[in-house]
Parts: C-alpha cells; structure tokens; sequence
C-alpha cells in the first residue's frame, strides 16, 4: 500500500491540521490527565484527544499501516518494507498547559527506521512545515510553499543555538553544567520548549543549530525530516545516529564545531 514520499507527506499535513485545530480549540479550557516521566512531565488530555484522532484518521487512510505514539505507545508493526506512523500529539505540552504558543503537532511516515515524509503544525503560531525524503522541506503558507534552506552560519561563536530540557533532576543538573560552559561560546541559546519546533526552526534558519539530550523518536522524526532536507545534518555525537544519547541538527560546517565542543563536555553523559 506504499505510496510516494510525497503524498505521505501530505496526508501527515491534513491529519496535523485536523489535530491542531482540536488542540487549538481546547487551549483555553485544558485538562491534566497525569504526568510521565516526572512529576512536572505533564500530559493533558488533549495529549489524548489529539493521538486517538490521529491513529483513527490514519487507520481509516491507511488500513494496515504501523503505528507508533506518544500517549499510546507501539500499537502496531508494519511487515519490513511497510510503512509506521511515528506521532507526537502536542509537543511542547507544558507550554500548551500554560497557554503559551509554542507547541505543535508532528506526524511522520518511516519505512524500516528510516522517516521519508512528515509534517508539524503549530496552529498557535500559524506555522505549517512538511517534508519528503529527497524531496526538500517546506514552510506551508496559506496553501503556498516555501522551500526551506538551513542557516550557513559556520562560526560558533555567532550561532543562535537551540536547546532543550529534561524533566528528571540528575539529567536538569547535567544539562545545566553544559549550557554554562557553552553558551559563552556561542551568540545566545533559545529553549523554546518544544524540540519539533527547535528543529523546524533550524531547517527554516531561524536558528542555526540544535541540540538536546533525551529526545524520543517521535519528538525528532518529522522534525528532523524538516531540517534534514533544508540542507542540516541531524545526528548525534562522535559519528553516532540521533538518540536519546543526543540530538543535534546544524549545517555540516556549523555540526562539525558545535560537535566537537560538546563532545569534550561529554554533553551526552558518557565518560
């Protein structure tokens, strides 16, 4: 039932319209059905109310299909050679607790572990992003797109650097540690709060590198899609993929730099 990178693309956009205008509907009255990792790791129940639309849309498009959420956890595996959806409801969602602006909804399609489309909608920021693999990334603008391209910001100490937090304290006081020996080597550093975002914004150049530890596969699959194919590389430390271990996401000179600085901080926790 595989179709075109293309229209996987596009079916993820539809769906994450439709889940951000839910979410979008419900900001202003939010539900906390519980929390996760950590006590401040919330989950509302628009988390919820977002995954089960999505998984029931997907389901109804694509009968078949594996399917890999947030909320729910694994509910399907594809046969090899099929495609799995990997979802992230509302990333940001602490920010979607607070009525802040910066959450999105991100929906992609991979095939044997390797994403080939998704889109993330940030419906508070009127902000539409999509991609297929070998087929660019786009900013979507009322119906009309906007090829992306990365930053070409090679020097680290003019880079605008995204990064992000964990929820539990050891990891907080590790990543702490690294953002006070880093950010005098860099322009500044943003935390937006929702890493889909973070990485979008690299593929749009709105910043020009990104990093975070504990990032899940469905934070970064469309995300990193997005800044994959605006021109970045997205990986992780000393030649590894991107992981829990580490996410980063820059054009290849500015990865290079920004590598090797939190290589010798040991950002990732290893010794």
């Amino acid at each position: 039932m595989q179709t075109s990178p293309q229209a996987l693309a596009e079916i993820a956009l539809v769906i994450g319209r439709e889940a951000g205008a839910l979410a979008l509907a419900g900001h202003e009255s939010v539900q906390l059905a519980g929390t996760k990792s950590s006590p401040i790791d919330l989950v509302t129940k628009m988390d919820q109310d977002c995954e089960t639309l999505i998984k029931q849309r997907l389901a109804d498009l694509r009968p078949g299909d594996g399917f890999l959420g947030e909320e729910s956890g694994e509910a399907t595996t594809p046969a090899p050679g099929s495609v799995r959806w990997v979802v992230d409801p509302i990333d940001g969602t602490v920010n979607y607790f607070y009525g802040q602006p910066s959450w999105c909804v991100a929906i992609a399609a991979e095939v044997d572990g390797v994403t080939i489309a998704g889109a993330v909608v940030a419906p508070a920021l009127g902000e539409e992003y999509t991609a297929s693999l070998g087929g660019g990334s786009y900013l979507v603008d009322h119906n009309r797109k906007v090829k992306l391209a990365c930053s070409e910001q090679s020097d680290l100490a003019y880079a605008l650097v995204a990064t992000g937090f964990g929820y539990r304290r050891e990891r907080r006081v590790e990543q702490g540690r690294v953002i006070a020996t880093l950010v005098p080597e860099v322009r500044d550093l943003r935390r937006c709060g929702a890493a889909a975002l973070d990485l979008c914004w690299v593929g749009s150049g709105r910043v020009d590198a990104q990093f975070e530890r504990g990032l899940n596969p469905w934070d970064r699959a469309a995300a990193g899609l997005v800044a994959s194919e605006a021109g970045a590389v997205v990986a992780g430390l000393r030649g590894q993929p991107a992981g829990q271990d580490m996410t980063l996401a820059a054009n290849p000179s500015l990865f290079a730099k920004l590598d090797a600085a939190l290589s010798a901080l040991n950002a990732d926790g290893r010794g």
